[in-house]
């Protein structure tokens, strides 16, 4: 089945940014500056400001806030302001039926893979896993032109060096992905994404490595990593120190479950909770060209 794709943005289009999770704890004018220095115009959901306990709003708010947008002919790109937790509370709750007579870009990463999942799997429509305001001041130019450039139908290719050892091997497939206690999260739901052949990406922040184990190998006993394309490891940084240590670093965990199959397998990808996170499209196809600590990313 072709997955549906939105229509690229133009100049004066409307972007709408929204908390469907957690509250924000500063501003965001770097954030709105820039989304207008690309020509759009910036339209903010109540929730940006709101509190509840640590939410942006209560559920019901949030929920509203982004049903608001979906339901909005004119509103072009939903950008989540940040992540935290807060999204999966308040999915349930929305109605997709007029996003899906007029779609839009649904973007953000972290907390949000609960939207961006549930677009693939629920609604067949591409997405964007990337910066949130919340992150664009610390963000590098790279990350935020590459979201640019996508809004616009400008996918551009890239390659960088890994400091870990990948398994090597060409492939192209459908990009998935997102951070993986959310996707762990999503087992079972309506909003959980089909792994099959797929290229899948993982991230995650400020989790133990057991922690990591544990997410790993509960999905690999799910089948969800047997039949993948091939499997790209982003950031998986601020990891929590324990006092008896786990003995294998994140990558080394990583490594462990994977080994056993023979797709590709790059690390230090750059996306994740970093500066440099670039823009990834789930739901599009993408070339991928894995040499030991070389990596070259494609969309075709």
């Amino acid at each position: 089945m072709m997955i549906r794709q939105p229509e690229y943005l133009k100049k004066g289009d409307k972007i709408a940014i929204v908390c469907p999770a957690k509250k924000l704890p500063a501003a965001i004018h770097v954030a709105i500056a820039e989304l207008e220095s690309w020509g759009l115009e910036v339209v903010l959901g109540e929730t940006i400001g709101a509190s509840h306990h640590q939410f942006a709003g209560t559920d019901s708010l949030r929920a509203s806030d982004l049903q608001r947008f979906l339901d909005a002919s004119d509103i072009k790109a939903i950008m989540a302001a940040r992540g935290g937790y807060g999204t999966l509370r308040i999915i349930d709750e929305l109605n997709f039926d007029a996003f899906e007579k007029s779609p839009k870009w649904l973007i953000g990463f972290s907390d949000i893979t609960v939207l961006l999942s549930h677009s693939i799997a629920k609604l067949n429509m591409k997405c964007l896993h990337a910066q949130m305001p919340y992150t664009f001041e610390k963000a590098t130019k790279g990350s935020l032109e590459s979201i640019r450039q996508v809004l616009f139908g400008s996918k551009s290719s890239f390659e960088y060096k890994s400091t870990v050892k990948n398994r090597t091997g060409k492939t192209e497939g459908l990009l998935i992905g997102g951070n993986l206690s959310i996707l762990c999260a999503l087992q079972g739901s309506v909003s959980e994404m089909d792994f099959n052949g797929k290229i899948l990406f993982l991230e995650d922040v400020g989790e133990h490595e057991y922690a990591i184990d544990r997410m790993m190998r509960m999905m690999d006993r799910a089948g969800k990593l047997k039949n993948l394309s091939a499997l790209i490891f982003g950031a998986f940084n601020e990891i929590q120190p324990e006092k008896i240590p786990f003995g294998q670093s994140a990558e080394e965990v990583l490594w462990e479950v994977v080994k056993k199959y023979d797709y590709p397998v790059c690390f230090n990808f750059p996306t994740g909770h970093i500066d440099n996170n670039i823009a990834m499209v789930l739901g599009e196809t993408v070339t991928l060209e894995i040499e030991p600590n070389i990596v070259k990313f494609k969309y075709v």
